[in-house]
């Protein structure tokens, strides 16, 4: 086996092997209270706005197995600000058979929620909530790659949110809506991808089966493996990233200068929320000293662990608007036998491939997504063929 590398990174060491896989591993303000429309209170019985509710004890049904704390509120009580129930969760007044709980903790069937006396705001009036949407639900069985009663799995296209935030308005969460029944039950999301990542997402289409995939990821019984095109070729072909990772500033600043605290950045062991993170790599075809497309399989899920991996190790993922700009990055791109070239498309060449995981009927599910145009095209630019062997088949497990 050839001999360990390491290399130096903010401080951090990360290491990889070659040819043989390593078995080692390394007050608050209140909402504003809108004019019209009830809130619900516990039991569904209904409440006028900014009444006050008595306190009560509720048991937790079977369908909300699984669920947080803070979302079963949510189901309960729409009527209630996120932050006043972080304070009353915070100072104890929130009790799970008789103990102190925080908002992330998951319930159990037939656990006794103590609920404190609240006050109610109203909920959105029936009038604004989002409708139904044909377009919505049209385009999700465009995007389904797999579908049985109790799950769906998307093909989720470069450049669509997962989720809601600041300025997005539409997202795949939101388009679940279309798919409600006549209940009013949705689908759910299992996991995340970011925006600009292409491939495999999945959903469940029941409260219960989400608390069932959701603990199958969070036991890392999930096997994930993404296809990356990266800028020059690591050495060696495959390897192990091992490495801390954190919020903050990131590996450098914003291309205006200002630090972007939506990056991770390389921590060390013991520093405010690092997270030891793990990525497997092996390179499945190159462009030497140009580029290569890398097969990469994290064993943990940490918010742009590859992408902070690849520009770790020295080879960002092409396209990638927030990581990749240290200085190397720079010089390289200015070397034309090294950079890369500009009809390739400045769009995130990140595609999450495959996912292998325990249905929880039983069997297996095995799902894969195709390539998306813009990396199809870098493909057949490149000469490379998706049929290609891809080894990370071999990494370890764990």
């Amino acid at each position: 086996m050839a001999g360990a590398t390491g290399k130096r990174n903010g401080g951090m060491t990360f290491a990889t092997e070659a040819s043989i896989w390593p078995a080692m591993t390394n007050g608050s303000l209140k909402r504003k209270r809108r004019a019209a429309g009830a809130a619900p209170a516990l039991d569904g019985t209904p409440a006028r706005s900014g009444t006050r509710s008595g306190s009560r004890t509720i048991a937790v049904t079977e369908d909300e197995a699984g669920m947080r704390l803070d979302r079963w509120f949510k189901r309960r009580m729409p009527g209630l600000s996120l932050s006043h129930l972080n304070k009353i969760v915070r100072t104890g007044q929130v009790r799970v058979d008789g103990a102190r709980v925080k908002t992330a903790a998951r319930l159990e069937a037939g656990q006794k929620v103590r609920v404190p006396p609240l006050t109610l705001e109203a909920p959105v009036a029936p009038a604004v909530r989002r409708a139904r949407s044909a377009a919505d639900a049209a385009a999700l069985r465009d995007m389904t790659l797999f579908e049985d009663r109790d799950l769906l799995v998307l093909n989720k296209p470069f450049g669509l949110a997962v989720q809601g935030g600041s300025g997005t308005t539409r997202h795949v969460d939101g388009m679940l809506d279309a798919l409600a029944d006549e209940r009013g039950e949705r689908p759910r999301l299992v996991h995340r991808l970011d925006r600009d990542t292409s491939g495999v997402l999945l959903v469940a289409k029941s409260r219960r089966m989400a608390a069932d995939l959701g603990e199958i990821f969070r036991s890392r019984q999930a096997k994930k493996i993404y296809w990356a095109v990266v800028e020059g070729v690591p050495k060696p072909a495959q390897g192990r990233i091992s490495l801390f990772l954190a919020k903050g500033e990131g590996m450098g600043d914003a291309r205006g200068g200002e630090p972007d605290r939506e990056r991770m950045r390389v921590a060390r062991h013991g520093d405010a929320d690092a997270q030891h993170s793990v990525t497997y790599y092996a390179i499945i075809d190159k462009v030497a000293p140009k580029l290569a497309w890398l097969s990469m399989k994290p064993l943990t899920g940490r918010t742009h662990q590859l992408r902070a991996h690849a520009e770790a190790i020295g080879h960002p993922i092409i396209g990638d608007p927030k990581y990749g700009h240290r200085r190397e990055d720079e010089e390289r791109r200015r070397d034309p036998m090294r950079a890369i070239p500009d009809d390739v498309e400045p769009k995130l060449h990140l595609l999450a491939r495959r996912l292998v995981l325990p249905h929880p009927r039983g069997g297996t599910l095995d799902v894969t997504a195709p390539l998306p145009p813009h990396m199809q095209r870098s493909f057949d630019k490149f000469g490379f063929d998706a049929k290609q062997y891809d080894p990370i088949e071999g990494a370890p497990e764990a």
